[in-house]
């Protein structure tokens, strides 16, 4: 091959073809500026769709997270009020106490249940709710759940040495 043949001025790959940056084989594929354009177009879309479903998922995470944090905003509000209702006694975390609420709308705990009243307390009934150690109130319907909640959790703390 003559240098007039060649098709570029510059030096020849002088390593092995497989590491040559262009096709040095009669049967390579061509590598011309349509086919790298295609290339890169191809990537283009892949990388949009893969980027896309990552943006979508962190968008969904978002969402969760904001739901949550109304939802701890509720439980604070929830939990403010009933550690400002009138109590008569030392409460002690992890106790059941009981809700009432008097004519004049002031709200007060009580140790008795309902049932305990014989089924006709003084006052109308507001709910009953367990003190956590968090100081955090837990609705009666809601303490089993949690319980189960604190056993699966549990399973993944290191035991104390006996």
């Amino acid at each position: 091959m003559t240098k007039s043949n060649r098709r570029h001025a510059g030096p020849s790959h002088g390593g092995p073809s497989r590491t040559s940056p262009y096709p040095v084989s009669r049967l390579s594929a061509p590598h011309d500026l349509v086919s790298m354009a295609e290339e890169i177009q191809r990537a283009d879309q892949l990388l949009s769709s893969v980027v896309g479903g990552k943006l979508e998922h962190i968008a969904r995470q978002m969402r969760a997270l904001q739901q949550e944090a109304r939802e701890t905003l509720a439980q604070a509000q929830r939990d403010a009020a009933l550690h400002r209702a009138s109590c008569s006694f030392r409460k002690r975390p992890g106790e059941l106490y009981h809700l009432y609420e008097r004519p004049d709308g002031q709200q007060y705990f009580s140790m008795l249940s309902p049932e305990e009243w014989g089924g006709a307390p003084p006052h109308r009934f507001c709910g009953s709710y367990r003190l956590e150690a968090n100081m955090a109130w837990t609705p009666a319907s809601e303490i089993a759940a949690r319980d189960r909640e604190g056993l699966q959790l549990a399973a993944f703390l290191p035991q104390k040495d006996e």
